[in-house]
Formats: structure tokens, C-alpha cells, sequence
């Protein structure tokens, strides 16, 4: 551990290439410690793309605590309550008629976790397959694992800022930071990504068998094989289909990923935390701890729970003194925060087997085989505790049930799961506001920065 921890602190050299201003743009290093963008171009050493890949890792992280609270914020699965900025509450839930703009507040001008982190990662991605395919130091077969680790995460990496703006669209040309490509539509954009993700599989198929050629770190044990990582490839690919409504094509995809209908619910590649130079699991809590910083469970989490379910006890803790914030939208009170984690160095799951097998339970209610469909959420119940499902086995009935139990199985995911999953199902007006008197949000706009960029280079 403490070796992938040195190797995180000198891979940050790689993941710092990218400039603030606009983050596709790549800067030379001038640091005899740390080799520059240029040598890593031109028949890097192992070690140099082993770096990239450790970089990468890290870069791949950057997106989890803003959409921890900010999406699962628009989504009331948390309040993000923060004593020390009122904005926290008061844009993010849309209070007094506060609605996005282009610098809107905890995005900026880059965008944060939701647009520049992303990117910063998809462009770690791209040095990373170029230093892979111009050098002599390792073998074809190796090329290949690396192109195709790059392409499984760069697929991640474009969901997150394509379901951020949505319908505004987003640019996947982005191989020349100077010149990126124009926005193209959500649908194109997922169609798009989908295509990375396929390009990713099929690099990694052609990688030969056995471990991957490279040190991952323990987010990825389990999966530190070529067909290990062929799995993760394909369960992104099937959270993917999902958004695409390629009902068969989230079948397919799980046929080829880890999703185990009888194995622990909670398997999956994750992001790893530790002390310094790693950094904490950005959403661990002191349970209980006198503060008033802190993401607490939304109340109307709590009022639909089922009673006995499971997860519930798991994941919430009542504190024994709750939190108050008073903005001039009025107070919020927290009275449970996140149980999830055992420690501020505990992993943190991208995509794990639960979702999965609900993913499996959605594709076969949209396709009308509804027994196959209940028998998953069967599944789900009964881990949390619950009797078999005993409503109609009707589309409708059975896409609320699932969406449901998403909302529980997924709670506060770094992801936003519910604030996608109403938008995608037409349901955004069935997220409460009853307890803040805000607004819910459909999309967001461009940061600023980027139309900004735009009229630097001249437009596209």
C-alpha cells in the first residue's frame, strides 16, 4: 500500500498537466524530477506509463465529491448542509427563485467535479494511450491493455458531464485542446460513448489473458485481470445502455460484466482513500461529531422508507443531536447522516453488482418479460430484508418498483442515480420540495469558461 500510495503522489505530476483555464490544454513540464508531457509521448519507460495509469486512477476519482452533493442534492436523496456558506442550500436546492447560470455556484467557471474533472481525467486517458502506442518498451499485447483500460475509463469519465448538461450536449472530439470538436446532442453523445466503451472492450480482448500488465491500485482488486477489467468494461457499458433505452443492449452487456445473481451485492471496482500523499474518502463523517458541515439523508428518504427494510439501519445514522442550518430560505434540520463508511480510508464503489441486477430487472420490465424481471427484484428485497414483490406485473408497476429500489440500493452514490433516473423516466416533478421550497432542476448550462473558450480559439 504504501508503494501504490509513493506511486499516487508521483503520478500527480502527470495528472497536474492540465491547465485551469481550459482543461483539455496540456503544459509542458519543466521539472528534472518529473518527466514532461513530450517524453512520455516519445517511447516512454515503463515505469513512466505506469505512472500515467496510477495518475489516471487518481484523476478518475475527481468527479465523487461534487456529485455526492450536489447531484444527490437535486435528486433529495442529501442536503449538503454548510453553516459557513448559505449557497450550499440555497442554489443547489433552488430556493427564492435561484436557478442555474453559466458561473453557477460550487461549478464556477470550470465546472468542478461535474465538467473539468471529468475531462481533466478523459485527457489523462488520452497521454496516457499516446505514450502506450509510441514506445518500444513494452509489448503489443500490453499496448493493448493500456488503450483499453483508457477507453474504459474515458467511457465513465463522458457520462458524467453529458448527463450534468444534458440536452446542451457535450464535446467528445477533444484530442486537440486548441481546436475540440463541437457539442453534439445527449443521444449522439451517449451513442458516442458507447463507441469508446466497445473500442475499450475490444482492445482489452486483444490483450491476451492473465494479470493486467500494469500495478492497479486495491479499488480495482478483483478486477486486476484482463477479463477482470473486460467486466468492468461491460457493467459501465450496461449503465450506459440504460440511459440509451438499448433495453436488449443492457442485457448484452451484463451477459459480459461481473453481475452475479447469487454473490455479494456490494462487489465492484471502487475509488481507494488513504492518509497522506493519498487523500481521505471525501464523504466520511465522525459519527455524531459536533459540526455543521455535513451531507445529511434527506427527510423524505426516511418517511418512504419500508418499514424492516434493511438498508435503512445500514446506512443511516440518527444522530443523537441533529444539524441545523438557517439560511434566508429559512432551516434545514439534519437528523441522519451517512453510516456508509467505516473510516475516511474506506473505498469508495463506482459500479457495483447491486446496480447491476437491478439494471437486469429494468431491461426485462422495458421489454415486457416480467417474470424474469421480478425474479431480480426479488433479489434486491430480499437482501434488504423484504418479502418477495407482490404488485401488478404491469410495465408501469414494476418501473416504479424498481426505480424504488434504486433509490434505496443506490442512495447518495456518487453518481446522482435519482436525479438521472426521474429526468430519464419523466418523473423529476415526483422528487419533494415539501421540505425545502425549492426547485428541481432539469439540466445545467455550459460553464462560462467553456463559451469563453470558444470565442479565444474562435468557435467551431
Amino acid at each position: 500500500m504504501k508503494k501504490t500510495l509513493k506511486n499516487i503522489g508521483k503520478a500527480m505530476a502527470f495528472a497536474g498537466i492540465l491547465a485551469a483555464c481550459n482543461p483539455l490544454q496540456l503544459d509542458e513540464i519543466q521539472d528534472p524530477n518529473n518527466p514532461s508531457v513530450g517524453s512520455v509521448s516519445n517511447n516512454a519507460s515503463r515505469e513512466q506509463i505506469q505512472f500515467l495509469i496510477t495518475g489516471l486512477e487518481s484523476r478518475h476519482r475527481g468527479y465523487v465529491t461534487n456529485l455526492s452533493q450536489a447531484w444527490n442534492t437535486f435528486g433529495r436523496e442529501v442536503w449538503y448542509l454548510n453553516a459557513s456558506d448559505p449557497r450550499f442550500q440555497t442554489d443547489w436546492l433552488g430556493q427564492n427563485g435561484r436557478v442555474p447560470d453559466r458561473s453557477y455556484f460550487g461549478f464556477g467557471n470550470t465546472g468542478g467535479g461535474s465538467w473539468a474533472s471529468p475531462y481533466q481525467a478523459i485527457k489523462q486517458a488520452e497521454v496516457l494511450i499516446e505514450a502506450g502506442a509510441n514506445t518500444n518498451n513494452i509489448p503489443e499485447s500490453s499496448k493493448n491493455a493500456v488503450v483499453g483500460f483508457a477507453k474504459t475509463i474515458q467511457g465513465y469519465q463522458f457520462m458524467i458531464p453529458a448527463n450534468f448538461v444534458y440536452d446542451n450536449g457535450i464535446r467528445i472530439d477533444v484530442a486537440d485542446p486548441l481546436n475540440p470538436g463541437p457539442f453534439v446532442p445527449y443521444a449522439q453523445a451517449l451513442d458516442a460513448i458507447k463507441g469508446i466503451l466497445d473500442e475499450g472492450e475490444q482492445a482489452l480482448s486483444s490483450a491476451g489473458s492473465g494479470s493486467f500488465p500494469f500495478s492497479l491500485t486495491r479499488g480495482f482488486d478483483g478486477f486486476k485481470t484482463i477479463q477482470g477489467l473486460r467486466q468492468v468494461n461491460r457493467a459501465i457499458t450496461a449503465r450506459l445502455n440504460a440511459y440509451r433505452k438499448d433495453w436488449q443492449g443492457v442485457l448484452t452487456a451484463l451477459d459480459g460484466s461481473f453481475m452475479d445473481l447469487n454473490g455479494d451485492l456490494n462487489t465492484g471496482p471502487a475509488h481507494p482513500y488513504g492518509a497522506a500523499p493519498d487523500i481521505f474518502n471525501p464523504l466520511y463523517y465522525v459519527p455524531n461529531a459536533a459540526i455543521n458541515t455535513i451531507i445529511v439523508v434527506h427527510p423524505s428518504v426516511l418517511d418512504d422508507a419500508t418499514p424492516g427494510d434493511l438498508r435503512v439501519a445500514t446506512k443511516f445514522l440518527e444522530r443523537t443531536t441533529p444539524v441545523t442550518v438557517t439560511t434566508d430560505a429559512g432551516a434545514l434540520v439534519g437528523t441522519h447522516q451517512d453510516a456508509r463508511w467505516a473510516s475516511n480510508t474506506t473505498s469508495i464503489p463506482f459500479i457495483k453488482n447491486e446496480e447491476l441486477i437491478l439494471l437486469k430487472a429494468e431491461a426485462h420490465a422495458n421489454l415486457n418479460q416480467f417474470t424474469e424481471a421480478i425474479e431480480a427484484i426479488d433479489i434486491i428485497r430480499n437482501a434488504a430484508g423484504l418479502d418477495d414483490y407482490s404488485g401488478p406485473a404491469t410495465q408501469d408497476a414494476l418501473i416504479d418498483e424498481i426505480l424504488y429500489q434504486r433509490r434505496y440500493s443506490l442512495w447518495a452514490e456518487p453518481w446522482g442515480h435519482r436525479w438521472i433516473d426521474a429526468r430519464r423516466y419523466n418523473k423529476l416533478d415526483e422528487i419533494p420540495t415539501s421540505y425545502d421550497g425549492g426547485t428541481i432542476f432539469t439540466q445545467f448550462p455550459h460553464p462560462q469558461a467553456e463559451l469563453s473558450w470558444d470565442q479565444y480559439t474562435g468557435g467551431n
